[in-house]
């Protein structure tokens, strides 16, 4: 009898802790899969994480969920139990339970791989490890509650683990102010709501799950970012929130819809300037609402300066010119060019990325009061602000607005990671190293950009000058490459890393892997024509070609193409299993299993890009429908 029950905790156990934390995934038989390719994103950050321990965990956890969304979970363990071994005479407590945390959560989701005699004892050991983690933290770090809970939440009962998983999300929830960002929480409200259904209370778990802005408890990703997605609003990069970043002076607005508002109180309190408009007029109308209830001594709003003209900068200038018809607006004198080159670019992306209430009238309607073609110094209420137009990375009409006496810059989208809108024919690399140049010689303490996750990755003019010489040397390697006939993707797998990289500035290590793919990306596209080296362009094969060769000529059916996804995602090539379904779903609309495996493919390449790559997110969200709802606090 002992047996029996022992055996059926075993069994217990396997369905339990494949679900872990990552999802479900296909399990991944090493035996049939083709071998594999190092993603650049996962060689990368094992080259940061080798050099030394991080000075911001969040490079150890950006690794942490590449591993994990690749399926890569044992070699991720064994990659951080080398480093916590090597690094153990140099790391404090706290950093120790930094990495077991890491430890412990790859080898729960790694569980369902161990023979199944072996698992429970291998999950021991896990729990063990996520023991030894709170030990060494004192209990008050909120990542390594956060992991342990979330481990723990997902075991069956046999290990008796929910009520400390109970407590120490709940802990989580209650010290939200010292997550990483709020996004954590999304994860935190999940778990605590199928901790209340485990223990029968409907009520709670539903008003958890609602918090999480999940739609049910059956999700096979794991979200730890704080964008969110709303069919109306559009794309947002944070949660709503009103900063001063100068006290009384100046304001910064996240979280109200796709960009930024800023506004700054003159020095003799009687007038109000903006930097940009936002993307809508009703947006615009709900951000500078939210600013009056803050503060109910705001001066009338006289002045907006525009950083750039593009659609999110731009296209609620209609509301703020309702407040009052005598407001100026200062812009480049050459906006109408960059104007012509989104209204010309294709349109289909507008409503995912901007809400279904963007119109392009707004973008078309836009025109500065006062063109600025040169450095301009205006003084507004006592205030001096220096205009300086720019190239920048991203548009030809930028420019930076210097408030010298408040230790301020705003700066726009001057590095906006993807050097141009990557849906328009733009950018330009030089105009952004010229760019950095300058804010590297003003120098102001506040480095305010356009999108909330740009002022916190490039936050620095230090950094950003650092991170220009880094930038020129992959400059010179891509056209190197590009003149000796390379694919793109070959200059991607390269993992180029600057010879003295790890020489010099930590703070450097996460915006350059955030900009270099894209500008691998945009200078390819600058320096290479329309018929590539691999004779890409050569034809004009499209989506239904490729459906017919796979369907037509190779004889696939949808049971043996969606049998094949499979394998591409428990290899965690999501990329190339999209490829495939969306050439192999136009052939066969109705068929469940192929439209289960594009949702699962799709969900993970979102996972995949939470943390780097925002564009992404939203497109590959778009592709099925899904966005993310924000949190409720």
């Amino acid at each position: 009898m002992k047996r029996v029950i022992y055996l059926s905790g075993i069994l217990l156990l396997g369905a339990g802790i494949v679900m872990l934390y990552s999802g479900s995934h296909p399990e991944r038989s090493r035996a049939n899969s083709s071998p594999q390719t190092q993603r650049p994103e996962i060689g990368y950050l094992e080259a940061v994480n080798k050099v030394a321990p991080p000075k911001d965990p969040q490079i150890l956890f950006l690794l942490m969920a590449q591993y994990s969304n690749a399926n890569q979970q044992a070699e991720g363990a064994e990659f951080f139990s080398a480093r916590l071994n090597e690094f153990a005479s140099r790391l404090s407590d706290p950093q120790k339970a930094l990495y077991l945390s890491a430890i412990g959560l790859l080898r729960a989701q790694h569980a369902s791989e161990i023979s199944i005699l072996h698992r429970i004892s291998y999950v021991k050991q896990t729990i063990a490890t996520l023991d030894q983690a709170k030990q060494l933290s004192g209990g008050k770090i909120f990542v390594v509650n956060w992991m342990s809970g979330i481990v723990r939440a997902q075991l069956p009962g046999f290990f008796k683990q929910r009520s400390i998983a109970r407590d120490e999300l709940a802990w989580c929830e209650a010290n939200g102010d010292k997550a990483p960002h709020a996004g954590w929480l999304r994860e935190v409200y999940y778990h605590l709501g199928k901790v209340a259904l485990a223990d029968g209370d409907a009520a709670k778990s539903q008003e958890y799950l609602k918090r999480s802005g999940y739609r049910d408890f059956n999700k096979p990703i794991t979200l730890a970012t704080p964008f969110s997605e709303d069919q109306t609003w559009g794309h947002t990069f944070a949660p709503k929130t009103i900063v001063e970043v100068v006290p009384k002076r100046i304001y910064a607005l996240s979280g109200f819809e796709f960009t930024e508002y800023y506004f700054v109180v003159s020095e003799n309190g009687r007038e109000l300037i903006g930097i940009d408009a936002g993307t809508r007029p009703d947006s615009a109308k709900t951000a500078f609402e939210a600013l009056r209830a803050y503060t109910t001594a705001l001066p009338p709003l006289t002045t907006i300066f525009f950083t750039h003209a593009h659609w999110d900068h731009v296209g609620g200038h209609k509301y703020f010119r309702s407040l009052n018809p005598n407001v100026r607006f200062y812009g480049r004198s050459n906006y109408q060019e960059e104007v012509k080159r989104e209204l010309n670019a294709p349109g289909i992306f507008a409503s995912e990325f901007f809400g279904s209430n963007f119109s392009f009238d707004d973008v078309r309607n836009y025109k500065p009061d006062v063109e600025i073609d040169r450095r301009t110094t205006v003084n507004i209420g006592g205030t001096r602000f220096d205009l300086i137009p720019v190239q920048g990375g991203e548009t030809h009409d930028a420019m930076l607005i210097n408030v010298p006496n408040q230790h301020t810059m705003f700066v726009g989208d001057f590095i906006m990671p993807y050097i141009g809108a990557p849906f328009v024919e733009e950018g330009d690399f030089q105009g952004l190293l010229d760019a950095i140049a300058v804010i590297a010689q003003e120098n102001p303490q506040h480095l305010l950009h356009g999108h909330e996750p740009l002022t916190r990755n490039f936050a620095s003019p230090s950094m950003l000058a650092h991170l220009r010489l880094d930038l020129m040397w992959l400059r010179d390697q891509v056209l190197e490459q590009v003149r000796r006939g390379e694919e793109r993707s070959t200059i991607h797998q390269a993992n180029l890393i600057p010879p003295d990289f790890f020489k010099g500035e930590p703070d450097v290590y996460q915006p350059y892997l955030i900009v270099r793919e894209h500008v691998i990306d945009r200078l390819y596209d600058q320096n290479v024509g329309y018929w590539q080296p691999n004779l890409d362009g050569l034809d004009h094969l499209g989506t239904a070609d490729r459906a017919e060769l796979l369907v037509d000529y190779l004889g696939v059916s949808d049971s043996q193409l969606s049998k094949a996804v499979e394998r591409m995602a428990a290899d965690g090539k999501y990329e190339l299993a999209a490829s495939v379904l969306d050439a192999g779903t136009a052939r066969f609309p109705n068929s469940k299993a192929l439209a289960d495996a594009r949702r699962l493919v799709y969900l993970k390449l979102m996972e995949k890009n939470q943390n780097t790559d925002p564009f992404k997110f939203i497109i590959y969200s778009g592709k099925i429908g899904e966005q993310t709802p924000p949190m409720i606090p």
